[in-house]
């Protein structure tokens, strides 16, 4: 059933007469017409093969070297800029939840592209806190439309997040590996599973790697990191 709505979810995109949601251009795809779709942010192909982050000769950063994250890779398809950053604000503080059929669409389409498979995919969760605020995990709809792809199974149950901590973005980057420590707990042993953890945006890869790591204790075999763009922390 879960599969069927959120299929229903992403194909609700897909109906060429409705307007473009950046320039109300009609017969959009997935609420985007093709040049705002091709205005999207692409990351660049050398990247660092486990963070992501651009690299000029497409090897393993400094940063994954000398500290590497508990997630195995992460998959990105666009950079935090223009004009994407726009739609994926106003739908997570605008509230504007029929943006996430849209975002939704892009994630699944890059799932398809990578053609890779993970046994789970899970959602990155939000504190009692932050989502009685917000009123919805921006993940979950991401995180749907990746395991119907995949056809994989989907948990929003399985992980929980134990204490409501403090935004990453005002944070620096050894207090922000701190901020996220212990803040996720997993619910039972996932032996031999490969999981997909799934969120909007990654910036330092803290709070991905902080869930990875809870779940590589509870037996997963391997976790690769979704997310739909990819920000830059500074190197200082």
């Amino acid at each position: 059933m879960l599969s069927n709505i959120t299929r229903r979810l992403i194909d609700n995109c897909t109906i060429f007469n409705q307007s473009c949601l950046l320039c109300n251009t009609r017969n959009s795809e997935f609420g985007l017409c093709r040049d705002c779709k091709t205005s999207l942010p692409l990351l660049p192909e050398l990247h660092c093969p486990i963070c992501a982050e651009p690299a000029a000769t497409g090897d393993i950063c400094g940063f994954c070297l000398r500290s590497p994250p508990a997630f195995d890779a992460l998959h990105v398809p666009y950079l935090f800029g223009y004009p994407l950053n726009t739609i994926i604000y106003a739908m997570k503080y605008g509230k504007q939840l029929q943006l996430t059929g849209t975002l939704a669409a892009l994630m699944a389409e890059f799932a398809r592209k990578t053609a890779m498979r993970s046994d789970l995919v899970l959602a990155v969760p939000l504190s009692k806190e932050r989502l009685a605020e917000r009123g919805f995990n921006q993940s979950i709809p991401l995180a749907q439309a990746i395991a119907v792809t995949m056809e994989s199974r989907f948990s929003s149950t399985l992980c929980w997040r134990k204490r409501n901590t403090v935004p990453q973005a005002s944070l620096g980057r050894a207090e922000r590996r701190q901020n996220v420590r212990d803040a996720f707990g997993v619910k039972q042993r996932i032996d031999g599973l490969s999981v997909a953890i799934v969120d909007d945006v990654a910036t330092s890869g803290m709070t991905l790697s902080a869930l990875a790591e809870k779940l590589k204790k509870q037996g997963a075999k391997r976790v690769d990191a979704w997310v739909l763009c990819r920000a830059f922390f500074p190197k200082t």
